[in-house]
């Protein structure tokens, strides 16, 4: 689930909307109330049932969802410590983790790209009918280093595309089809729930879809905080991650899920419907993840092997 309303984002596709927080008892928990910074994407679905269903509030947790515009705001809200948690794709947190930004702690999983959940598109019109034609074109994501041109590079480079002579314009997802329409773009990366609604609305068809080759399945996001915060916090973590599993769990079951988009990401019930939708995740898998990092290093975006298993926080069992 990355992008905001006003949506230029880490990730995937839309689910801000209000603030809104579950207020719960403080048990033996060493921190009752935690801010968790978010972003308006699909793979905050099941943290918003975890709101709207009493599931932190059934834990001990209050629960504040902080609006973030982008994956490095997220990062920065919770390294100044405005947050105790932060959304984002894993791009910015490895990133983050190789400039030594800040000890980074990932403490639950998010998603991973499924079938038709992120794709580039664009107009029938165009001269871009097939990968291979985005060769020395330009292609709209939401910013550079993050979940949308790594998606977007791999599966050109799987079709011997080079992405280097690509132009990467910055581009909130909900204007990617006016920005096709204008010709500011040839073709542009978007998710769910963007990819129906701009088919709707701007007559946009798929080139490809992102989530193939390298990157089929692909972990696209997750939360992550400071290692201090974790080390003196972990009952409080252990209650988060124990909520977002159950929450995770329950989003398997559609019926629950395409409510929140229309509530939150502020769609129709019929773009809701016909909405794929991510693969939701809680529980770290180091093995999974450490697909990201991989990746990262082989496209030249970080500098040198990162190691995922030191940076996952002791995961709770529900």
């Amino acid at each position: 689930m990355a992008a905001v309303v006003s949506v230029s984002v880490s990730g995937c596709g839309l689910l801000g909307g209000d603030d809104s927080s579950s207020s719960g008892g403080s048990g033996n928990l060493e921190k009752s109330k935690i801010k968790v910074a978010v972003m308006s994407t699909i793979d905050l679905a099941p943290l918003r049932l975890a709101q709207d269903g009493g599931y932190f509030k059934n834990e001990g947790l209050d629960v504040e969802a902080i609006e973030a515009g982008t994956g490095q705001i997220s990062l920065t809200k919770m390294i100044s410590g405005e947050v105790d948690i932060a959304y984002a794709s894993y791009t910015p947190f490895f990133i983050a983790m190789s400039k030594n930004t800040a000890d980074i702690k990932l403490v639950a999983d998010a998603s991973s790209a499924g079938p038709k959940s992120t794709m580039l598109v664009t107009l029938p019109s165009s001269s871009v009918k097939s990968v291979s034609d985005l060769a020395g074109k330009k292609i709209g994501i939401t910013a550079p280093n993050t979940v949308s041109d790594t998606l977007s590079k791999s599966v050109m480079k799987d079709h011997g595309v080079d992405a280097s002579k690509v132009t990467w314009v910055p581009i909130q997802l909900p204007n990617v089809g006016a920005a096709l329409k204008n010709g500011d773009i040839d073709a542009g990366f978007l998710t769910e729930p963007f990819i129906t609604q701009t088919a709707k609305q701007a007559g946009t068809v798929p080139v490809v879809d992102t989530a193939t080759g390298a990157t089929q399945d692909f972990p696209t996001a997750g939360y992550g905080s400071l290692g201090k915060f974790v080390s003196e916090n972990p009952k409080t973590v252990a209650a988060f991650q124990r909520a977002m599993q159950k929450a995770t769990r329950d989003a398997a079951d559609r019926s629950k899920i395409e409510p929140l988009l229309v509530k939150y990401a502020k769609i129709d019930q019929d773009t809701a419907a016909l909405t794929t939708l991510l693969t939701f995740q809680s529980t770290l898998d180091p093995r999974r993840i450490q697909r990201v990092p991989d990746l990262l290093l082989q496209m030249g975006a970080i500098p040198t092997k990162i190691d995922v298993a030191p940076m996952i926080a002791a995961q709770a069992t529900s």
